[in-house]
């Protein structure tokens, strides 16, 4: 009986740190670049795009199709390392557990 009052509390706590982790992705920015950061694109962890960035000397209204290239590739460099940031902290919460919807 012990055990299973120690595991709720246990569930409880993880249950606890999951909201406040919940809330601090929603805030927190990261940011992935292209062409040497001269295209920057930062979302939340939560995937909200937050800001975009262009260096003029990227763009060239004669060739538009490398602009949308770089900013695609900033996007998905910004989406990979957010993937990577929430993984590890919902790894830090539940201790590695794999919890699926979490992660």
């Amino acid at each position: 009986m012990k055990n299973m009052a120690s595991m709720m509390k246990q569930a409880q706590q993880m249950q606890k740190n999951m909201q406040n982790l919940q809330a601090e992705l929603e805030k927190h920015e990261i940011t992935g670049s292209a062409a040497g950061n001269s295209v920057e694109v930062t979302m939340t962890c939560k995937h909200k795009i937050t800001g975009l960035k262009i260096d003029a000397s990227v763009v060239d209204a004669d060739d538009i199709e490398t602009l949308e290239d770089l900013i695609t590739v900033a996007f998905n460099d910004a989406a990979d390392k957010v993937e990577t940031y929430v993984n590890t902290e919902v790894n830090k919460v539940t201790g590695g557990m794999n919890i699926p919807g979490l992660g």
